[in-house]
């Protein structure tokens, strides 16, 4: 809209120009009243676009004591590209033929002249120069008025489209959330079962201490899916957190709950951004998580710190006391971590250390509120 408006405004000036130089080729100069009627047409043009009627009456004059056309036929074709009324549009273009096409003055007519202006040829051209800037603006008009039904067509199809996404989306969503609860939940609720049994009927503590530790991570697990299974199920609604989103507070339960000797060193405010947080959360959960699957009775230490503007959380395991068992996996715990790490312009690096262990190394770009 900005761009149009001094665009706009430079056509009125050039089409004022324009009528003016047209007065100028008909007028005498020292003729002042035609004169003064020339003026008023050709500057009444800077008037077209908010008083279109009131614009077309003003260059009346003009048409009717000289020869200019351009104030006139402008003002017209203004007019009918702005105006719907089929009526009032024909009115103003006979108005302008018969007073095109009478001479002035009117009291110099004699029979000669009436009978030389009433030919044909001049009576045809006279409406014709009428009815063009008519037909013209009612095109206009008619371009103007199909190119915003397009453009409301388009954006129909747009809102169609994102429609018909979300409709399948939201279905596919469904039969997730379906697929989670009776398959999933039914068996990590089987599995939570099956260690309460061995919780109780255990012959020693460590067995009982191992099946205690995957009752309550079954239970945890089964919460979260609940949570899960509720957020894809509404999926209409306005968007939800998946779960309750941990925090560095959140790091000591995590090692507790985890059933691995673990330490926690760390020396990081906690008014750190929930996003780095979260980062560092999920970072020391899945390194955890590979512990127990791939180093059986290794120790944990996680240490967590900042230093020259970088945030490092460093999980680090000792060598497995005994043999792995062999567990399905996607691979996609440390992709996932590399991803989120990439989002918040940090890295995630891993590798085994010289005594045997592993590390799993997280650098985020931190910088302190001033």
């Amino acid at each position: 809209m900005s761009r149009r408006q001094p665009r706009a405004a430079l056509t009125d000036i050039a089409l004022v120009g324009i009528a003016l130089a047209d007065a100028w080729a008909h007028v005498d100069i020292e003729d002042r009243p035609t004169t003064a009627c020339a003026l008023l047409g050709a500057l009444a043009l800077v008037l077209r676009h908010r008083l279109p009627l009131t614009t077309f009456v003003l260059t009346l004059p003009t048409g009717l004591v000289t020869d200019a056309v351009v104030a006139p036929t402008a003002a017209l074709y203004t007019l009918s590209s702005v105006n719907r009324h089929r009526f009032l549009l024909g009115g103003c273009a006979l108005l302008y033929a018969i007073i095109d096409f009478l001479p002035w003055p009117w009291s110099s007519l004699d029979a000669t002249e009436l009978s030389q202006t009433n030919s044909v040829f001049h009576l045809s051209y006279t409406l014709a120069t009428a009815a063009a800037p008519v037909f013209l603006g009612q095109l206009v008009q008619a371009r103007r008025e199909l190119s915003l039904r397009l453009a409301d067509i388009s954006e129909a199809r747009r809102q169609e489209r994102l429609l018909t996404a979300q409709s399948v989306l939201a279905k596919e969503r469904a039969q997730l959330a379906r697929e989670m609860h009776d398959v999933v939940s039914h068996q990590v609720s089987l599995i939570a079962v099956q260690a309460g049994a061995l919780q109780v009927g255990g012959r020693d503590a460590e067995t009982r201490q191992a099946a205690a530790t995957i009752r309550r991570l079954s239970v945890q697990t089964l919460e979260e899916l609940r949570h899960m299974v509720g957020v894809l199920r509404a999926s209409g609604s306005r968007p939800t957190e998946l779960t309750p989103q941990p925090s560095l507070a959140d790091l000591e339960h995590l090692l507790e709950a985890g059933g691995i000797e673990a330490k926690l060193e760390t020396d990081v405010p906690e008014e750190l951004p929930p996003t780095v947080q979260r980062a560092v959360y999920r970072t020391v959960q899945e390194a955890l998580t590979n512990v127990r699957k791939h180093a059986p009775g290794a120790s944990v230490t996680v240490r967590i710190g900042l230093g020259e503007g970088v945030l490092r959380a460093t999980v680090t395991n000792t060598a497995p006391t005994r043999s792995a068992l062999a567990l399905p996996s996607a691979h996609h715990g440390l992709a996932g971590l590399a991803q989120r790490a990439e989002l918040l312009g940090g890295t995630v690096t891993s590798g085994p250390t010289d005594q045997g262990g592993y590390e799993l190394r997280l650098e985020l770009p931190h910088e302190p509120n001033r």
